[in-house]
């Protein structure tokens, strides 16, 4: 070997468990950003079966290979700054699992997700609202009315776009959830640069059938 050749990156190895919890968070995320309603049951049975791979994937960091652990890449502002610098200076480390900067953006994505199932099933869950207030105390003629004024005006406001009343459960949800989409572009772009400056095929790993 001359002294500019480089040994060939070894191949990043996923087991199977990796990658079907990474695609099934993948299509849990696309399903409900793209096709369901939100608020529909079909958006929240989604929501379950995102809650359901999350959880099995965190259990099986802590079962699993020892790649897929928790310990094999652990949240480290201190190692992210050091692989900065190494990649600034031009210098290649091998990581047998996410490297230290995909580490933390893999916890990241990770807790936000957390965020959102919690207040998506919070909301799912919260009771209905009361039906014996001020209008169910009154004659039925005026109930009548009120619950007439009610609808009108809540449709008035989904047709003008006017602004509708939410809860901080929602809006921590939304805001979680417009997190989430910032985070994977920036995961989607950590992902190009690495592979680039790399060499390894970090898409074509996480496939199936790939090593």
């Amino acid at each position: 070997m001359t002294a500019t050749e480089r040994p060939a990156a070894a191949p990043r190895r996923w087991d199977p468990v990796v990658k079907l919890t990474h695609w099934t968070i993948v299509a849990a995320i696309l399903a409900n950003a793209l096709i369901t309603e939100e608020g529909s049951d079909a958006h929240v049975w989604v929501g379950y079966a995102l809650a359901a791979t999350l959880t099995f994937r965190l259990i099986w960091g802590v079962i699993g290979p020892a790649e897929a652990r928790f310990s094999a890449f652990p949240p480290s502002p201190g190692r992210a700054l050091a692989h900065m610098r190494e990649i600034v200076a031009g210098k290649r480390a091998e990581h047998a699992s996410h490297n230290p900067l995909g580490a933390l953006m893999v916890y990241a994505i990770w807790s936000t997700l957390a965020v959102i199932i919690v207040t998506g099933v919070l909301m799912v869950s919260a009771p209905a609202k009361p039906e014996g207030g001020p209008a169910a105390a009154a004659p039925p003629a005026a109930a009548a009315q009120s619950l007439e004024r009610e609808e009108d005006e809540g449709q008035e406001g989904r047709e003008g776009g006017g602004e509708r009343e939410e809860g901080p459960l929602v809006e921590i949800h939304e805001t979680a959830v417009n997190l989430l989409y910032v985070l994977i572009v920036l995961h989607i772009a950590g992902v190009v640069f690495e592979t680039r400056r790399s060499g390894r095929r970090i898409v074509l790993a996480m496939l199936p059938g790939r090593r």
